[in-house]
């Protein structure tokens, strides 16, 4: 560092200013090394802290399934992925866990893709509500939304019954268990929300005079969408056709309740194979093969991200959209937006069912929740599974948003490092969300039952779970605010004397801490729906709410089936609330998936 000259006397207005340099002063610099070293030092944890987690707990189970499936005995072998290519049934299971997930993507974009454009083109009173409304399944439990189309669409669903009572007839019209109709059609509830979000938004920013110039050249107006603004829309189509296919693909509790014993795939097969027939190669092949596909899905969605982020003409939303006038325009919007109402019935339907199973309105099945019918020590009340899961959901949402935070900052740039770290940086993150949860399950019986990380008995282990999933919503929360902190503020902090630890505390943090609560809330919902992991890692004696559920829906009688209805509820609503906090306080209009 150079010296710095200071004059040794104050200049007022009546003085003479000289050039004099007795009038200065040398000021030796001061010795930063140690400093600056230090902060270096300090400056590696937001990376080194989230990616050593990852190698703990994500990888090294994954690598722990990987060395079970090729080499069960110590040895290489290829003999459970063999027996899934010989075996017949096998080959079925990886056929339609493809086909159903194919299917299920292509019926989710042709449903939503209008309302996308609804989304995308037009101002109407209560659009706000409509996208609030439609991405209220995403966040619900997929235990919960197989259960609520039970209640729509069972023997003894609402749908049934009204049908029954007006056509007179004594057995039920319709019924979608054990149907693919019914996987599918739970899968595109589900869905929905995400071709919207990510079409919509990224749709209703494009420059509309493009395709007006198009127009204006002569071209009809299905040419002109067809030759202009669909290459431009295909990225972010693209993006969310792979999203949609990976959770379809992906998918668990929809196919264990509405599948049943008749369809299977990979997720399912992989938590019946550990669970009920103990065989855990064969369990670790079929996570290899989803493992395999999920990978791919992944590199190919980064890299159509990459697409999203290129520079092109937006424009604010105020210029794009137009306000609805007319009676045609109002009948347009009504019909292209009305799937958003009707993914809403079975929710509406697990409400009504959950308080008149017995044929008249109680609310005895919620009672129930508190009591111990059997009087036995051995008997988990169902509100022990609701405080087990508020527990581990508040360990997760500490934890999740310690490591959001750490990986966030790093991919902002605010460490200091080069892009290329962010490049590999950000796909690695995301790797949990295109993973199975069953998977991971199985990857933490595998790695983390014996020394020398041997967590098979504590509780910790649904933590560590719950956190990875949650972790790429609260880094895709936080980062948004990240990106809003305008790089002046901070230079202009550091110019001024701050160390970066007080840049952070007095100018990062108070702008961000919003995108920080909103992930959260995501953490907090995410942990107290999820299901998968925890079905094959939580301990009998601690349940969590969706691990309740299953465990009464498969029990026989009306009581055990009411009190699965009244938590999945209780759930619902919970995650209803947690939803409508984040659309609150989000930072930003898109949703960064």
């Amino acid at each position: 560092m150079k010296p710095i000259f200071t004059r040794a006397t104050p200049i007022s207005p009546s003085m003479r200013v000289t050039e004099d340099l007795s009038d200065y002063t040398i000021v030796p610099p001061r010795k930063q090394g140690s400093r600056s070293q230090r902060w270096q030092l300090v400056g590696l944890l937001p990376l080194f802290i989230p990616l050593a987690f990852l190698l703990l707990f994500f990888f090294y189970p994954l690598g722990s399934i990987l060395s079970l499936s090729l080499a069960p005995d110590g040895k290489l072998s290829l003999s459970a992925l063999d027996q899934l290519v010989r075996e017949s049934r096998f080959v079925r299971i990886i056929g339609f866990t493809l086909g159903q997930a194919a299917l299920s993507t292509v019926v989710t974009l042709l449903a939503a893709l209008p309302g996308a454009y609804a989304i995308a083109r037009y101002d109407f009173p209560g659009k706000s509500l409509v996208q609030a409304l439609s991405t209220v399944p995403f966040v619900l439990p997929t235990i919960v939304v197989a259960l609520a189309f039970t209640a729509l669409l069972g023997p003894q669903g609402r749908l049934n019954l009204t049908l029954m009572r007006l056509l007179s007839r004594s057995e039920p019209l319709l019924d979608l268990r054990y149907t693919l109709a019914g996987i599918i059609a739970a899968h595109i509830f589900y869905n929905y929300t995400l071709v919207l979000r990510i079409v919509g938004t990224f749709w209703a920013n494009l420059d509309p005079r493009l395709e007006e110039a198009a127009r204006v050249l002569g071209a009809g107006r299905w040419r002109a969408f067809r030759e202009v603004t669909l290459p431009l829309l295909l990225p972010a189509i693209g993006a969310a056709t792979l999203l949609v296919f990976t959770f379809c693909f992906t998918s668990f509790g929809v196919v264990l309740i509405l599948g049943g014993p008749r369809f299977s795939t990979l997720e399912v097969e992989i938590y019946r194979q550990t669970i009920q027939y103990l065989n855990l190669p064969v369990a670790a092949a079929l996570s290899l093969v989803q493992m395999a596909v999920t990978l791919g899905l992944m590199l190919v969605y980064t890299q159509l991200q990459r697409r999203l982020t290129r520079k092109l003409e937006l424009r604010s939303r105020q210029a794009t959209q137009r306000p609805v006038r007319r009676w045609q325009d109002r009948l347009l919007v009504l019909m292209l937006v009305s799937p958003t109402f009707v993914i809403l019935l079975p929710l509406l339907a697990l409400i009504e069912r959950s308080v008149t199973l017995g044929g008249t309105m109680s609310l005895s099945a919620y009672f129930r929740l508190f009591s111990n019918p059997r009087g036995s020590v051995f008997y988990v009340p169902p509100i022990a599974a609701v405080w087990n899961s508020v527990l581990f959901a508040w360990a997760t949402v500490v934890l999740s948003v310690l490591l959001g935070l750490m990986a966030a900052v790093t991919l902002a740039g605010r460490t200091g490092y080069s892009a290329r770290w962010t490049t590999w940086l950000d796909p690695i993150l995301m790797l949990p969300l295109g993973t199975s949860a069953v998977t991971l399950g199985l990857g933490y019986i595998v790695a983390l039952g014996r020394p020398p990380l041997d967590l098979r008995s504590s509780p910790v282990l649904v933590v560590l779970a719950h956190t990875l999933v949650a972790l790429p919503f609260v880094v895709r929360s936080v980062l948004p605010g990240l990106r809003a902190v305008h790089p002046h503020l901070r230079e202009t902090a550091a110019v001024l004397g701050a160390s970066p630890w007080r840049v952070w505390r007095h100018v990062d943090w108070p702008i961000v801490s919003r995108a920080a609560l909103v992930g959260a809330v995501f953490a907090f919902t995410v942990s107290m729906g999820e299901f998968g992991a925890t079905s094959l890692i939580a301990r009998p004696e601690r349940p969590t709410l969706p691990i309740a559920i299953y465990r009464f829906l498969g029990r026989p009688g009306a009581a055990n089936y009411g009190q699965a209805l009244a938590m999945s509820t209780l759930l619902m609503l919970v995650c209803i609330v947690g939803f409508l906090f984040i659309e609150r306080f989000r930072v930003g209009e898109t949703l960064e998936f």
